[in-house]
């Protein structure tokens, strides 16, 4: 008789090498920028990457087009920010570093009541139940002060139970190690989800229907539990944002809170594990920063947006990747000058547009503070036909330099991508 031989796999370096400088950039985040806004800032991209990845679970792995997302995110903070007092009046006792883990229940609780009926349906059918149930909960948390708060919300202190080993949580760097260690956590359960029967599966519901229900595979129940996990890790991320901030308002259940998630985890990149980590981080940027810089951000976030689906449509994840191709046969570097071109150009675009932009909300919005707006170090004249013709001007000087500097893009990266398809083609033919 032959004796059994048993193999192992090699150990894949990469995929360690990856998880540890996530988990390294993690842990130093918080000692390079050290700032009060930075670390809040970093609290809540933790909060974002997690509620991103839940949420392509169902947009990119199963291609369910949720416009109600945000819905188990918000009762999973509600629930979070309700037991969360119950502690500090002393009728409950839940460990404050636990409470994370009760708003994922509270979300799971919510997916496992509606995502049966939700998911009875795919495509826009499934979109518009999760729209009506997304709009009846952000109703209902306005309806119901005596569950939501009202207007002014629910707020509570997490200052509070028993202290083991001096944590308090009350330090804004103390809760962010927390919100750190949930965020490696979940993205590590999240990615091993990918790597699941189920998960395949989901990518083959995602995929064809109709051939997995062929093979005698349920598509509704993969999908609903695919929802229930959302729901689960949504809740989490509810959890975290209610002891960050303290405090949960009806925004959180909104349909502008969904859309949001939507947006940021397609221009991160719905087709790559990554791309909603990137999503989440944009997510804060734009929120915070952008938002302190200009009052017409959501214009520019649209006009971004709009220009990815046009060229981009599988996010900044897919940029990345088709670069990382490239650079794996050894023709990026060819392409760097021309990304230096396309970038010089572009930032001449932005410029002039952005002139263009603010002084048209300035009109609009703050003209009886007189005619002057600032921009870029410098006040722009709204009431000088100088500043609008400049401001055109560049525009239109950027868009030509811009287009001609595309089309030597485009030469070269065709060239690249013929020299790949050759290479590829010779080790098919070895």
């Amino acid at each position: 008789m032959r004796s059994k031989v048993y193999q192992f796999k090699p150990l894949n370096l990469g995929r360690f090498v990856i998880w540890g400088g996530f988990a390294l950039v993690l842990l130093v985040a918080p000692l390079v920028f050290t700032s009060g806004l930075s670390q809040t800032m970093l609290c809540q991209m933790g909060v974002a990457i997690i509620v991103c990845l839940s949420y392509n679970m169902l947009l990119g792995q199963g291609g369910m087009l949720s416009f109600g997302h945000a819905v188990h995110s918000g009762l999973g903070a509600f629930l979070a920010i309700h037991v969360l007092t119950l502690v500090d009046a002393g009728t409950l006792y839940v460990p404050v570093s636990l409470i994370p883990l009760v708003g994922g229940l509270g979300g799971l609780a919510f997916a496992v009541l509606m995502g049966w009926v939700t998911t009875k349906k795919a495509g826009t059918t499934f979109g518009m139940i999760t729209l009506g149930i997304g709009e009846l909960v952000a109703a209902m948390s306005l309806m119901f002060p005596g569950v939501f708060g009202g207007e002014g919300g629910i707020s509570g202190d997490r200052v509070t139970g028993l202290h083991p080993l001096g944590i308090t949580f009350g330090p804004q760097i103390q809760l962010y190690y927390l919100i750190a260690l949930y965020t490696f956590v979940c993205t590590a359960l999240m990615f091993a989800f990918t790597r699941t029967p189920l998960g395949r599966m989901l990518n083959a519901v995602r995929d064809n229907p109709e051939r997995v229900e062929f093979v005698g595979y349920d598509t509704q129940m993969v999908r609903y539990i695919a929802f229930l996990v959302a729901g689960f890790f949504a809740g989490i991320a509810g959890g975290l944002a209610a002891l960050n901030f303290e405090l949960v308002t009806s925004e959180v259940v909104s349909g502008y809170r969904s859309g949001a998630y939507l947006l940021f985890t397609f221009l991160g990149g719905a087709t790559f594990f990554f791309g909603p980590i990137i999503g989440g981080v944009l997510m804060v940027l734009a929120t915070i920063v952008l938002s302190e810089l200009t009052r017409a951000w959501l214009l520019y976030l649209g006009l971004a947006f709009l220009l990815m689906v046009m060229y981009a449509p599988g996010g900044i994840a897919s940029l990345i990747m088709m670069n990382v191709r490239v650079a794996s046969f050894g023709r990026l570097r060819p392409l760097l000058i021309h990304y230096l071109a396309l970038a010089a150009t572009a930032l001449i675009v932005l410029i002039g547009a952005a002139a263009l932009i603010e002084m048209i909300y300035h009109v609009q919005l703050n003209i009886g503070q007189g005619p002057g707006t600032p921009f870029m170090g410098m006040v722009l004249n709204t009431k000088a036909m100088s500043a609008w013709l400049g401001a055109g001007f560049v525009t239109l000087v950027g868009v030509a330099l811009f287009e001609v500097a595309r089309r030597k893009f485009a030469r070269q990266w065709s060239a690249a991508q013929e020299y790949i398809e050759d290479q590829t083609n010779g080790r098919g033919a070895l």
